[in-house]
């Protein structure tokens, strides 16, 4: 007796049906999750960081007519929670997930990775317009640009956490954070400096971002974008990917 199948989902069904094309599944709820999570409170930190570091761009009025700084503060930190509990997640998920989705996901690891990296960078400052490798996750120079994100923002939460820390000397967040990230920046305003301008490559990082997604998906119409919504690609059956 022969254990049951599982069904086909919709998608897969409608790639089964649709002559020289597969469904492939890469992402996850977890990861997809993790990205939309980060997206949104990066946001938010960029939009809160930015006032809390210089609130005089907005006029309210007298302080003490409004909570607005309050607000702020109150939304960067609770986005700062969110965002970690995301890279948590995430973490977990780098051994859980996928093969597209794990650790050995996050740097081009082959020879041949590299070389397409080379090729990559000459595509996309419109050098060399030759056939381009086709990779169904991340392709090099992906995987180098995300992992440059994510070391961005573990050095955001850690310096935030140990500019929050100040306020409670000899509390949770003083001992964990600021007791060594502060000597080992050169005190606490080379930290503040650094968190500041961290923000910078976040606010720049993100219209590349989506510019690069719609591309992707105009120019080599291979449902790159639609994949963090729905988890996956509709691909052509007779192309080679290079890390399937």
């Amino acid at each position: 007796m022969t254990a049951p199948t599982r069904p086909p989902t919709i998608l897969e069904a409608v790639g089964e049906a649709t002559p020289g094309y597969r469904w492939v599944l890469l992402w996850r709820w977890p990861l997809r999750l993790t990205h939309w999570v980060s997206a949104a409170t990066i946001v938010v930190l960029i939009v809160t960081g930015l006032y809390i570091a210089n609130p005089y761009f907005v006029t309210w009025g007298e302080a003490s007519q409004h909570f607005l700084m309050g607000w702020a503060r109150f939304l960067h930190f609770t986005a700062a929670a969110l965002i970690v509990a995301a890279a948590i997640l995430r973490v977990y998920w780098l051994f859980a997930g996928s093969k597209w989705a794990s650790w050995q996901a996050l740097l081009p690891v082959k020879k041949q990775d590299w070389k397409n990296l080379v090729k990559m960078i000459k595509y996309y400052l419109l050098v060399r317009q030759e056939q381009m490798p086709h990779y169904l996750g991340h392709h090099p120079l992906q995987q180098l640009s995300y992992t440059a994100i994510y070391a961005v923002v573990v050095v955001q939460v850690v310096t935030g956490f140990a500019m929050y820390g100040i306020a409670n000397p000899g509390g949770f967040f003083h001992t964990m954070f600021t007791s060594w990230v502060q000597p080992l920046f050169g005190g606490l305003q080379v930290v503040r400096f650094w968190h500041h301008a961290l923000t910078w490559i976040l606010v720049s990082f993100i219209p590349l971002h989506i510019y690069l997604a719609f591309r992707a998906d105009v120019v080599d119409r291979e449902g790159e974008l639609s994949s963090i919504f729905s988890g996956g690609r509709f691909v052509k059956s007779d192309v080679r990917f290079e890390d399937e």
